[in-house]
């Protein structure tokens, strides 16, 4: 069993990793923002030059790389995200090596990395991606840390700093607080080992990956990438936030460090010798660090809700591994072993479960109907005895999503009226008989530009993406106000949401319903998809 378990271990990351290669998936919210920085990436645009954005270009880094060997797709994206999921897993993995983690223990935690947050993120987003950039620098920094060759070590240290810099230059929060991280437990094993070069030279990397990043684009709208001199302009960290979130929720995070405190208490006979013992300490460093940052991240990047469930897999290493010490349990066994693992399917079921249960449960004992009252026809559905009425005569069904005949949208499935709406779009006299069409695309449908005939606009403070007070500002929307009243325009697509805070801004909206003409509207790509419309507007 021993000598399987390692490759079990990389057959779970692989597998759940390129899973989603064999499925067809809905359009997600806001997957738009990864398509089109890689995609300006892709065509050779510089963020800060051509382009604005308030966070690091390293989040279109791969996805751009995967442009250029697979084509602009939206399905690339899911290409990218399979590569970046095998970083992530095998970094994981190098990280409980570096631990000496017991075998066993190592596939659990393995399997519980890869269906709890791998299976999950199957797009690119910058609060996953600043993670996976951490994760290989603790990687490189648990080699060096538990090797003994000087040379390869000092290589370890160095691309630890680098990538650690990769993940600030995603997203600074996370990037911070995996730099923190790293560089408590270079200071720990700088007072264990009493040499402080290695903390030297891992700031030194750091400040030199960033130095040759950030000076190229200091002549450009660099200070875009901290909003910097616009408001809204304010610290996205409060202790009173953090507090909150910890206390009001979190029940995760603190029942482990409730179990760890535990433990430690029976484990640590002497404070001193737990202090001496490194391996020990690192990894109590480490994953005490980790919940921290789990805490800090869940309030600082709250999108999507659940982005900081990578603390689950370290917290469960670290805890198997001090019950290893303290009860005759060989986690090699195949019976403890089967156990854990059917116990980690279990909890997580309910990653995979939406995805097999048609083929388990057949659907009965539904009746549908309908009935009128005021003159409005409602449907109603009685399953185990509950009514419920669907109020929503708008919203599409996912049985009526389909696939756009779009080289851009393959695999990708966008309900069916919008499907329809994107076909008269194309049928368009405007679009059929014009090759040079300035064309102002703020909606969620960027993957049109490798469709229609135009090329994006380009600028220092052009934004990336339409949200007033994060990725655009009043600056930014006096300037399209300003186009739209000159009729710099030929065609715009609008995305109004009347229920979202000025995601695309009313402002602008305001202004083509004054000087433009719309002449279509259609549901957008939302889901659910109610309440969210594609307006197309043309010149008077």
């Amino acid at each position: 069993m021993k000598r399987l378990l390692p490759i079990a271990e990389i057959l779970v990351i692989v597998i759940i990793a390129i899973a989603p290669l064999f499925a067809i998936f809905p359009y997600r919210i806001n997957i738009f923002l990864s398509w089109e920085g890689a995609y300006r990436m892709y065509q050779g645009q510089m963020p800060y030059r051509d382009f604005g954005i308030p966070v690091g270009y390293m989040y279109w880094a791969i996805p751009a790389l995967f442009f250029k060997l697979f084509g602009p797709q939206l399905f690339t994206l899911i290409k990218a995200q399979v590569f970046i999921n095998l970083l992530a897993g095998f970094s994981f993995l190098s990280i409980l090596k570096s631990l000496r983690v017991q075998t066993g223990i190592r596939f659990i935690s393995v399997l519980l990395f890869s269906i709890s947050y791998s299976f999950l993120n199957y797009w690119p987003w910058y609060n996953h991606t600043v993670i996976v950039y951490e994760l290989m620098a603790l990687a490189f920094l648990m080699k060096f840390i538990s090797g003994e060759q000087v040379r390869r070590r000092f290589f370890w240290l160095v691309l630890a700093g680098i990538f650690i810099f990769f993940s600030f230059f995603t997203k600074q929060d996370g990037g911070a607080l995996g730099l923190l991280i790293c560089l408590a437990l270079l200071l720990y094993n700088a007072l264990i080992e009493k040499r402080w070069w290695p903390v030297f030279v891992f700031t030194g990397a750091v400040l030199i990956t960033g130095l040759v990043m950030i000076l190229p684009l200091t002549k450009y709208n660099f200070s875009y990438w901290f909003n910097y001199g616009q408001a809204p302009h304010s610290s996205r960290v409060s202790a009173g936030d953090l507090i909150q979130e910890f206390m009001a929720g979190s029940q995760w995070l603190k029942f482990y460090l409730l179990f760890i405190a535990l433990l430690l208490m029976v484990v640590i006979k002497s404070w001193k010798t737990f202090w001496q013992d490194k391996q020990q300490m690192i990894f109590t460093l480490l994953t005490l660090g980790i919940l921290a940052e789990a805490a800090i991240f869940q309030v600082t990047s709250y999108v999507p809700a659940d982005n900081n469930i990578f603390f689950h897999s370290f917290a469960m290493a670290f805890i198997l591994s001090l019950l290893a010490v303290l009860l005759p349990l060989d986690f090699t066994k195949r019976k403890v072993l089967f156990i854990c693992t059917a116990g980690v399917m279990l909890w997580w079921s309910h990653m995979y479960w939406k995805y097999i249960e048609r083929f388990i449960i057949k659907p009965g004992g539904t009746e549908q109907g309908s009935y009128t009252y005021n003159g409005l026809t409602y449907s109603n559905a009685v399953n185990r005895n509950t009514y419920i009425i669907s109020l929503d005569t708008t919203d599409v069904p996912l049985s009526q999503w389909r696939v756009p005949k779009l080289r851009s949208f393959e695999k990708i499935l966008v309900p069916g009226p919008t499907v329809d709406g994107i076909e008269r779009l194309m049928n368009m006299d405007l679009v059929k008989n014009r090759k040079d069409l300035k064309v102002l695309n703020m909606s969620e449908l960027t993957p049109l530009a490798a469709e229609l005939p135009y090329s994006l606009e380009q600028g220092p403070y052009y934004p990336l993406w339409f949200h007033k007070g994060v990725g655009m500002f009043q600056k930014e929307v006096d300037m399209f106000a300003d186009r739209i009243r000159q009729k710099h325009y030929d065609l715009v697509i609008f995305e109004y949401v009347p229920y979202t805070n000025n995601f695309y801004p009313f402002q602008v909206r305001d202004e083509l319903t004054k000087n433009y003409k719309r002449v279509d509207v259609f549901p957008a790509t939302r889901k659910p998809s109610s309440n969210a419309w594609i307006e197309v507007y043309v010149k008077e």
